[in-house]
């Protein structure tokens, strides 16, 4: 007999936060690798970045095995990674023609050519400037002049006010040569892309005060003979009475331009560009996003199936009502045909040789995973569904301790407007809650904070919802994935909309007697850290905190933000006084609850003066406070040990401090001040 006592259905009852379970720290951290620009080589495999917590954050270029499922090939070897640095997330760290590479090696920001399959080491292709102070990213190979197009960021004059350029690098020559400047002059660029069929090129640019998905232009330039940019056009955000952010252009094997932007509706759709007559049109209208902010380069959210005949069909990914579909869009019938598939949610997608695709996704079951979709002959359904890689590929394993979460729509603080959340109940093979207790609620403030929570198979959920915990994802006011016009709520109001709609969220969960209203902790890393750091200061609904490299001074935040985000801040904050007003670290007499701060030491994004701060606030208020420091952590780029050990410290700090029970595992536990 187990010593907690039977309870129905031969599970035990036990309080809930003390269940014992399977998914430990070690599981979580394990299962962090995460993948990144998907593409196909000459012999029609794929080929992606993973990035490897348990090897320090490498990132590594893997091949798709020949057989399927094969084990995947290391493409990258030993002395090199495969990631960009430019605009701080990087993104479009590598590209491929045949069995060329051309990637960005992350310890010197050079761009080198790697043949796949050849053990030859990678040849440099751009000059070595001392350091990380020319990067690029989103390059393509140019099949007119036997280059390299790509988007340079150049700091060597100033490293706070980069010069970003589209730019060509020569691919032949032994000597290695200063880049080609092609398009300069405004403040960002992406997405240069090449007309396989004439000397042309597409690309997007945009300039401060906006971000890419605030406002942006999409231009056609065409090259001379000496492949300089010599006439140029606006496709699309010419026209000043429309405010749009066009995103994605690709050029068909016929010479189409297609893109997506948001015009008038609000919402991303693909638009196809009528070169006779210089008007876009869309394919499709549909209240959905096809696409997603530009936070890194290399988005990739639909493909021409069949890219090398003259198909006439799309694949893409668009969400709506928080989940992701994948279409057929016929583009000369103007209709879609939704495809049945496992993931609910779908982050990239690329097309195969022979009519398949890849996809990079999950779902409520399923970890973060690319697959292989093969189609019918008349393309309205997938027979076949392959994985070709896995976040974690033991997940089956914890199959009965899987918590599923709930779409839920709340109300907000404003009469009539809602906002958006995933609620994970407590769930153990095992264990149960008694009757007469609510759990403990954990509610996770997503960062960006224009990016979103996406309700899929993610273990450092698992982890706490299979303890006993309840756990809740918040969509709160300017997440992605609901139209622009929500995507807005958050401008001038950031620290206001956010902190409102994850407060109202815990308290819906109180009130429809999901959760224990006395047990309420939240937790957020980066911009979610903020969100966080100010519900704790500004208001009284959470009895405990935890930050992950969270934003506590906004100021300082803005004072020393890179280029990309150099406006973004003013455009969510607004004033002067609004800054000062929403920053935690200026309100710390407010803190009313035990907090733990969790922060890396070589952080470039928030300064770890930040954590260390508000930690000594805290402490001299008496309030229990915890801050734990990681020598050599980046901003976002987490060590495995630092993931698990992370996990298990906030467990054992919220369960001593707001808990009411004891942990099943064997955690030491750090030093709490005042407690």
């Amino acid at each position: 007999m187990h010593p907690h006592g039977p309870g129905a259905v031969g599970k035990a009852t036990a309080p809930y936060g003390s269940w014992e379970s399977p998914i430990s720290a070690s599981a979580v951290s394990s299962a962090g690798r995460t993948a990144e620009g998907l593409a196909v080589a000459g012999d029609g495999r794929l080929v992606w970045v993973e990035t490897r917590p348990e090897d320090g954050g490498r990132a590594v270029l893997m091949k798709e095995a020949a057989e399927p499922g094969g084990k995947a090939l290391d493409v990258t070897p030993q002395g090199f990674a495969v990631r960009s640095l430019a605009q701080e997330y990087g993104g479009g760290a590598f590209a491929v023609q045949g069995d060329a590479v051309v990637f960005s090696n992350y310890t010197d920001q050079r761009l080198y050519k790697q043949t796949i399959g050849d053990n030859s080491s990678p040849l440099p292709l751009t000059p070595d400037f001392a350091g990380s102070v020319v990067r690029y990213a989103d390059g393509v190979f140019d099949p007119h002049f036997h280059r390299f197009v790509t988007i340079m960021e150049d700091h060597r004059h100033n490293s706070s006010n980069p010069i970003t350029t589209v730019a060509a690098v020569r691919m032949s020559g032994q000597d290695v040569e200063e880049p080609t400047i092609l398009v300069s002059g405004n403040d960002f660029y992406a997405f240069p892309r090449i007309d396989p069929t004439k000397k042309r090129m597409a690309w997007i640019e945009w300039s401060n005060p906006n971000m890419s998905w605030d406002k942006s232009q999409l231009w056609v330039g065409y090259f001379n003979e000496k492949g300089e940019v010599q006439k140029r056009i606006c496709i699309a955000d010419g026209d000043p009475t429309i405010i749009e952010s066009p995103t994605e252009p690709k050029w068909s094997s016929k010479g189409e331009l297609f893109f997506i932007t948001d015009r008038r509706s609000g919402f991303w759709n693909i638009y196809k560009w009528d070169e006779q007559s210089n008007v876009v049109r869309p394919l499709y209208s549909l209240d959905a996003e096809f696409s997603k902010p530009m936070w890194i380069f290399g988005v990739s959210s639909y493909d021409f199936l069949g890219k090398y005949d003259t198909s006439h069909e799309i694949v893409c990914c668009y969400r709506q009502n928080g989940k992701s579909c994948v279409g057929v869009l016929d583009h000369d019938s103007e209709s879609i045909l939704k495809i049945d598939i496992p993931f609910s949610s779908v982050t990239s997608i690329v097309s195969g040789d022979d009519g398949s695709f890849y996809i990079e996704g999950a779902s409520a079951t399923l970890p973060v995973s690319i697959a292989k979709v093969t189609l019918d002959e008349k393309k309205t359904m997938a027979t076949d569904f392959s994985i070709v890689w896995s976040s974690s590929e033991d997940v089956a394993k914890y199959k009965s301790y899987i918590s599923l979460p709930e779409f839920l729509e709340f109300p907000t603080v404003i009469h009539g407007q809602h906002a958006y959340a995933y609620f994970y109940a407590p769930h153990n093979n095992v264990f149960q809650g008694s009757s007469d207790e609510k759990p403990p609620l954990l509610v996770r403030t997503h960062g960006g904070p224009t990016d979103e929570a996406r309700g899929v198979l993610d273990l450092s959920v698992q982890y706490w919802t299979s303890r006993g915990w309840a756990f809740v994802d918040v969509n709160y006011g300017g997440s992605s994935g609901y139209g622009r016009e929500f995507r807005e709520r958050l401008l001038g109001q950031w620290g206001v909309v956010d902190v409102n709609d994850c407060c109202s969220c815990a308290s819906f969960l109180v009130e429809t007697g999901r959760v224990d209203g006395q047990r309420l902790c939240v937790t957020g890393e980066s911009a979610g850290g903020f969100t966080t750091l100010a519900c704790l200061a500004f208001r009284q609904t959470f009895k405990a905190g935890s930050s992950l490299y969270g934003i506590a001074d906004l100021a300082s935040l803005r004072a020393g933000m890179h280029k990309f985000e150099a406006y973004y801040i003013d455009n969510l904050v607004g004033n002067k006084q609004a800054y000062f007003e929403r920053s935690p670290i200026n309100f710390v007499e407010n803190f009313s609850c035990p907090v733990i701060l969790f922060q890396g030491l070589e952080d470039t994004v928030v300064s770890p003066d930040q954590a260390t701060k508000i930690y000594k606030a805290i402490k001299d208020k008496g309030l229990p406070v915890a801050l734990v420091e990681y020598e050599g952590e980046q901003h976002g780029f987490r060590k495995a040990e630092n993931i698990k050990f992370t996990l298990e410290q906030e467990m054992v700090f919220f369960a001593r401090l707001v808990g009411k029970f004891k942990v099943a595992d064997d955690i030491t536990p750090i030093k709490i001040e005042n407690f």
